[in-house]
């Protein structure tokens, strides 16, 4: 998964998008319901495969397929934000959230990432 964002915010939110789209198939849906999600890390990559982790767990035990995100709050170590989605019976494509050539830096147009997801 490669995700990229004006700001290192956006690139969490860009997870959200991301996810949904991966678990959605062809099922499009808007968010009708919000689950308070948050996750720590020692830096911004190992953040990123947490909550990556946190939202793929929403979906597995909530079956809820995240789509927004709101009041998103960012720190060195830690993330919270609303997430938005819908409930459905989203894949369990989602094994685990890995750290092989887990990145995240700045790029050309502000913040990249890259994650892959053992699916």
């Amino acid at each position: 998964m490669h995700l990229d964002g004006a700001d290192e915010a956006a690139v969490f939110a860009s997870a959200v998008a991301a996810l949904g789209e991966l678990l959605a198939a062809d099922e499009a849906g808007r968010a009708d319901e919000w689950f308070d999600v948050s996750a720590e890390g020692d830096d911004r990559a190992v953040l990123l495969a947490a909550w990556l982790d946190e939202l793929v767990f929403l979906a597995e035990h909530e079956r809820v397929v995240p789509v927004d995100v709101a009041e998103l709050a960012l720190a060195r170590t830690s993330i919270r934000a609303r997430v938005g989605g819908y409930r459905a019976d989203p894949p369990h494509v989602v094994k685990a959230v890995t750290y092989h050539r887990l990145a995240f830096e700045p790029g050309d147009r502000g913040y990249r990432a890259t994650v892959v997801l053992d699916v």
